[in-house]
């Protein structure tokens, strides 16, 4: 049997089981709806004021709602001074929430660990996001504001088993927008 052969047998060994499954329906969330669209982010991180743009939209089959986030202020070398893509999605067994955060602070491409969960608590999801050894380390709470059609996030870092405040910032949406 030629390699071509047997790669080309592989590959529909491990396809076709697949095209027998259904597919997992969208992710049915209206909350998290809320928080599709295009923002302006206006805040503070660590007391220093910055203004960012936020797009978020469901993506692949409207399992996730990706969040890129750009800051607005700029580096010397003119890329933006903080950018992140955030993935979140909901568990319909347990309700909770799960959200992959990657963005541009740690500069060695290897700090895969921003894992955060949360159940969400009335108008809040309240991500908590865990050291390898399971101990708290981050939280980001995303808190829906009904009156005004948007979202604050509270940043804090967990420093001692306390919070302390890292960033927060009020979403509004972009003009012209819903």
């Amino acid at each position: 049997m030629t390699i071509r052969l047997a790669a080309f047998l592989f590959g529909c060994a491990v396809a076709l089981p697949t095209l027998g499954q259904a597919p997992t329906p969208p992710a049915d969330d209206p909350f998290l709806d809320r928080l599709a669209g295009h923002w302006v982010l206006e805040g503070a991180v660590l007391g220093k004021p910055t203004t960012q743009d936020l797009d978020a939209e469901w993506v692949l089959g409207h399992q996730y709602l990706r969040l890129h986030e750009v800051s607005r202020e700029a580096k010397a070398d003119g890329t933006p001074r903080y950018e992140a893509i955030a993935f979140i999605s909901i568990d319909r067994k347990s309700g909770e929430y799960r959200c992959l955060w990657l963005d541009s602070t740690t500069g060695d491409g290897l700090a895969i660990e921003g894992l955060g969960q949360a159940k969400r608590a009335g108008d809040t999801i309240p991500f908590v996001f865990r050291t390898k050894d399971g101990t708290a380390d981050f939280l980001n709470t995303f808190a829906y504001d009904a009156k005004a059609n948007g979202w604050t996030w509270t940043l804090e870092n967990v420093k001692n088993a306390k919070p302390v405040p890292f960033a927060s910032f009020r979403l509004a949406r972009k003009p012209g927008q819903q």
